[in-house]
């Protein structure tokens, strides 16, 4: 039963398998047949692993399902205890003024839960697409990128797409950037042609930018800038393949996939041309069976569908347990990195990389972070990172750029190792969790501690003891035991209700009292994936400082979240490093570097039944289980959320708030989710940096250590010391040859135009992640 469970917390079944190749054409329309009769017969014609039709039948398709009003309603209270663990719903309705002006607007969710429980009480949907897709957005209007759930209606039939990925660039890196079709600029920058692109002026007749601005709203990120970056094609997310939000939201990629596109994209050019594209949509389950609208919804959407490919179903099963170790693949396939340099070490999938660069920067490494997600496991991440810094060091490397381009997050003591690898004597905290305080969490932390008091707290393997194994892994570790984590002065709790609270009320809302990590904890390899964390336990003699603080510096596209923030916010609070931000909105002014979801967990909805089923069937005799089951933790049986969902996404809230310590500047009460945080120093990105991203590492190098500032918001003055010139050395210049070798190969074909999310196989592991 652990083994099985072992894939609740901290994974989510989700698929990395790439899709073929979608070639855009004009599709035949079967006439005499209902929409969804249409699209079966279209697929039944076409051999690509992934079909796909015209995204207005798919559209017509999905919207001739009929409205269900008893199940919509069933739904709509199946979801009511899950939206209870999300920790921000008072902040949300009510964030600081400076929150709601800059980065996004107040949302009621409660409010929004029972407006949409209202409109199905008065039948007032008109099918079940648009039922599905008002509950969907309800959450995504929230921004909050941990707080996801996507109806089945939404995204298990189809996902849109435009046949063509953007760009945003400026001119010369001064001027405001301007949106291009990006194969235009491929075919300018490895083309053998004096073709010139021209910037795209309007979208379906809109204002090219006003139209991409309210697209971006589209995306999981809460900061504008961030969001805008993320429509477009941009090297990092591409090096992520599917599991990354790919040649961005416009074309379809991250969640820019469930929004419906309209029939096609019309496209008007600066130098008077223009060019009409017909969308399309990937058709993801077969259609056998389905005649029209009604045949649809009761083979796919009444519980019982026919599951096409793993996906992040929750189990019936109760025991709950931390981040596991999946199971790795037999043979692990190199995903592809377009526009990426050679390496001098890398993980197989991209999460992380190490580089250095040529001649004049020949004094730089750059430690690319896509990513802090473990998918074959932990230690691959962990390890390619530590060697990485010891053989820059060894190298004679003198700066470093750390580039956490789309990163989205993962596991969470990932972002704890990674500062302490950087920075071993710094102090290994800059902020304190919380939770909502409220019934089911207080039940299950009392019975959870109170099991845990009776065994001890040691780290034992599955083959010493596979009985206690499973309670040190599932009980002994968790949160929901007061032994884990400490008070912010570093102290035990001494009993649950220390630890629960709960805390003065704020905002009208309870919440816990505030707890960090216990980075010293003898079980952190139950919670981290299997490592350690460099500074603590067995790793306790890593006491090297690789580089000092003001030789590095983190250049970001504002796609950082949840671990990312972790990460950001000890470089930036605690170790006084920099930051700069990428691109933006075509606006004067600074930018943000951290745009994503700051809460600093995320709990997917099955590990909370897990654990509340758990807790009543597997922790408590049956008369205790009996009297529990009357309680909030009786709402735990109820599988229609999960019957319900999209097939392959996973399905989270934001369980813990950060709140950033005592003694740095800015703090407060407020959760740092609602911070706003400019950057130090802006970069717009040009047409070179969406070509080779060495141009990106070069420009952040350049303003940094070079003395010549591409910052147009912003400055680095007077951080660091310059780059030093020196002779270069034999292994210097085998590595110019190399790079120059390596830019003369480059051709248009490496620059895959169709990487669009698929999270349907790959077992990702993550307690702070932002799905894409």
């Amino acid at each position: 039963m652990a083994r099985f469970l072992s894939t609740i917390k901290g994974l989510s079944l989700v698929s990395v398998a790439l899709s073929s190749p979608l070639t855009p054409h004009i599709y035949a329309r079967h006439n005499g047949s209902t929409p969804c009769a249409q699209v079966g017969a279209s697929i039944a014609t076409q051999k690509a692993a992934v079909p796909t039709v015209p995204a207005q039948l798919a559209y017509e398709c999905i919207t001739s399902i009929p409205f269900n009003q008893s199940a919509a309603l069933a739904l709509v209270d199946g979801v009511v205890p899950y939206f209870k663990w999300q920790s921000n719903t008072a902040w949300l309705k009510d964030p600081p003024a400076e929150y709601a002006e800059k980065v996004q607007p107040a949302v009621d969710i409660w409010g929004g839960l029972e407006g949409i429980r209202g409109k199905v009480l008065g039948g007032d949907y008109e099918n079940e697409f648009e039922f599905g897709f008002e509950l969907y957005t309800l959450l995504q209007s929230t921004h909050d990128g941990h707080f996801v759930f996507v109806p089945d209606v939404v995204g298990t039939v189809f996902n849109y797409a435009r046949p063509v990925p953007l760009v945003s660039v400026s001119s010369d890196g001064k001027e405001l950037p301007k949106p291009y079709v990006y194969a235009d600029v491929l075919a300018e920058s490895l083309g053998n042609s004096s073709f010139t692109p021209s910037p795209i002026t309007k979208i379906n007749g809109q204002n090219s930018e006003d139209f991409l601005e309210n697209w971006a709203q589209y995306g999981s990120l809460q900061d504008r800038d961030a969001l805008y970056n993320n429509v477009f094609y941009e090297l990092a997310t591409v090096s992520l393949g599917p599991v990354g939000s790919g040649i961005g939201t416009f074309a379809g990629s991250g969640r820019g996939r469930w929004p419906y596109p309209g029939a096609t994209t019309e496209l008007e050019f600066a130098n008077g041309t223009s060019r009409s594209y017909q969308n399309f949509a990937k058709v993801l389950i077969p259609f056998d069976g389905i005649t029209d609208g009604e045949s649809l919804y009761k083979l796919w959407f009444t519980g019982n569908q026919p599951t096409p490919s793993a996906g992040p179903a929750p189990s019936n099963s109760s025991t709950p347990t931390p981040t596991p170790t999946p199971t790795a693949s037999a043979t692990p396939t190199a995903i592809p990195a377009p526009g990426y340099p050679p390496p001098v070490i890398r993980e197989i999938h991209n999460l992380i990389g190490g580089y250095y660069l040529e001649d004049e920067y020949s004094d730089v490494a750059v430690l690319s972070v896509p990513s802090f997600v473990g998918i074959d496991a932990q230690e691959a991440f962990q390890s390619t990172a530590e060697k990485f810094l010891a053989a820059a060091k060894a190298a004679g490397k003198k700066k470093l750029v750390v580039d956490l381009q789309a990163n989205g997050g993962g596991t969470i003591l990932l972002g704890y190792d990674l500062y302490k690898l950087l920075f071993p004597s710094g102090l290994g905290h800059a902020a304190a969790d919380r939770t909502r305080a409220f019934e089911s969490i207080d039940l299950l932390g009392k019975k959870f501690s109170e099991v845990a008091e009776g065994l001890p707290r040691k780290y034992v393997t599955e083959e010493e003891n596979e009985t206690l194994w499973v309670l040190e892994n599932d009980v002994v570790s968790s949160l929901l035991n007061y032994q884990t984590d400490t008070d912010t002065q570093g102290k035990n709790f001494p009993s649950w209700e220390a630890k629960f609270g709960p805390a003065p009320p704020l905002k009208g809302d309870n919440f816990s009292n505030l707890f960090r990590w216990n980075l010293s904890d003898v079980l952190t390899p139950f919670n981290s994936g299997g490592i350690y964390i460099h500074g603590y336990g067995p790793l306790s003699n890593y006491t090297q400082q690789p580089f000092a603080a003001e030789d590095i510096v983190v250049v970001t596209d504002g796609y950082c979240a949840s671990t990312c923030t972790i990460f950001s916010e000890l470089m930036r609070q605690r170790a006084g490093v920099k930051y700069i931000s990428l691109g933006g909105r075509p606006r004067e002014g600074i930018t943000q570097a951290v745009g994503g979801v700051k809460g600093t967990n995320n709990w997917p909805w099955s590990y909370i039944q897990a654990v509340a089923q758990y807790a009543v069937q597997e922790l408590s005799t049956p008369e205790e289980g009996a009297q529990l089951n009357k309680t909030e933790l009786g709402d735990y049986w109820n599988n229609i959320p999960f019957e319900r969902s999209t097939i392959g996404n996973a399905i989270n809230v934001n369980f813990r708030d950060g709140l950033r310590d005592a003694d740095l500047p800015g703090a407060s009460d407020v959760p740092l989710q609602f911070v706003y945080e400019a950057a130090e120093c802006r970069i717009l990105y040009t047409k070179a940096m969406t070509v080779d991203v060495t141009a990106i590492w070069k420009a952040v190098a350049d303003t940094t250590w070079g003395g010549k500032s591409h910052c147009v918001a912003g400055s680095l003055g007077g951080y660091g010391t310059k780059m030093a010139k020196r002779e270069l050395t034999a292994e210097d210049r085998v590595l110019s040859k190399r790079m120059k070798a390596w830019r003369r190969e480059l051709r248009i074909q490496d620059y895959p135009l169709d990487v669009r999310t698929d999270l349907r196989n790959l077992k990702l592991m993550g307690d702070g992640i932002m799905w894409p």
